[in-house]
């Protein structure tokens, strides 16, 4: 099976802003200074190590507290288990690899940060849609006064699991691939491969894993825009009984547009090089997006723990224990 091999990567070792027949996986790409890693390095150690320990303190926190367990909730701590994941695996790797300059784990490590990296991002964005889409349901009531619980969290987050486990395992079976990017220290789906498969799966992946989820925030987002504004011109009873709730629509909001403003640039880059695959770019600078979309992890913990009052009081309270 070609899956089992690792593959020739032609857009790497044969464009004419490479050295002929440059091996990501031997040596670091010549045109790129030892500075630059060094700094990817530093970057990176600084992300993954902020990402894993906010991460871990919401998990902690809104574990112990009982007060915490809520139907939002569990989806915000999914959103951090899939952030902490992220970090774990891509943001651990890409650290070492930009230490030598090359991705010297091999072939196997390639596809496994490319994998997770994938799949728990892709988690974390259907997570946001998942927290949109309960925010409408709360606020505007389509299904009268029906209480969202948590077997319907519960449920809401399996389907986000399985969902995206389907779409980002199929590189790792032989549609499409997992390979190392321009600079050669991170590697992601193969948006350079001119084959016909290759796109195909490109274009199933970004429908369903990226425009859809986007869509379900957006339609939410602007149904709820909506209903806060007649919320609050109404000056009565309504508007303060549903404050709390209001608060933690914000939250999410905030949330979600700060995810966004992270994944956006790669997703714009991702979709340029796969419709135009031979376009000449400067590997630093096709490095950027890969690299500014990590930072995402870093901070939901931060939004979420200072827009939720409860979360912060919890978390005092764990810390001067």
């Amino acid at each position: 099976m070609d899956a089992l091999r690792a593959p020739e990567n032609e857009s790497l070792l044969s464009t004419s802003s490479s050295p002929a027949r440059w091996d990501p996986f031997r040596r670091p790409l010549d045109s790129i200074q030892p500075w630059h890693f060094s700094l990817l390095a530093a970057v990176m150690l600084v992300v993954t190590s902020l990402s894993l320990a906010e991460n871990l303190a919401v998990i902690l926190v809104t574990s112990k507290f009982k007060q915490l367990r809520q139907p939002v909730n569990y989806v915000i701590v999914n959103l951090s288990v899939a952030d902490f994941l992220v970090s774990l695996t891509g943001g651990t790797i890409s650290f070492l690899t930009n230490l030598k300059g090359y991705f010297y784990m091999g072939y196997w490590a390639c596809v496994l940060e490319g994998f997770a990296v994938t799949f728990f991002g892709i988690v974390a964005l259907w997570s946001l849609a998942l927290l949109a889409f309960e925010r409408y349901i709360v606020i505007c009531r389509p299904l009268g006064n029906m209480r969202l619980r948590g077997k319907h969290a519960a449920l809401g987050i399996a389907f986000v699991w399985t969902f995206s486990f389907i779409w980002t395992i199929p590189p790792t079976m032989g549609w499409s691939s997992y390979t190392t990017s321009k600079i050669g220290t991170t590697c992601e789906p193969n948006w350079y491969s001119r084959a016909y498969t290759d796109h195909t799966y490109i274009i199933a992946f970004f429908t369903t894993c990226f425009i859809v989820p986007l869509l379900v925030i957006l339609v939410s987002y602007g149904k709820l825009m909506r209903k806060l504004r007649k919320v609050s011109d109404t000056q009565g009873r309504l508007g303060s009984t549903r404050k709390p709730e209001r608060q933690v629509t914000r939250m999410v909001v905030v949330m979600i547009i700060a995810f966004l403003i992270c994944w956006m640039p790669y997703a714009a880059f991702s979709i340029l090089v796969t419709a135009y695959p031979s376009i000449e770019l400067d590997p630093c600078l096709a490095a950027v997006p890969a690299f500014f979309s990590k930072t995402a992890t870093v901070y939901n913990p931060i939004i979420y723990v200072f827009m939720n009052k409860q979360v912060l009081y919890a978390l005092k309270q764990s810390i001067s224990i």
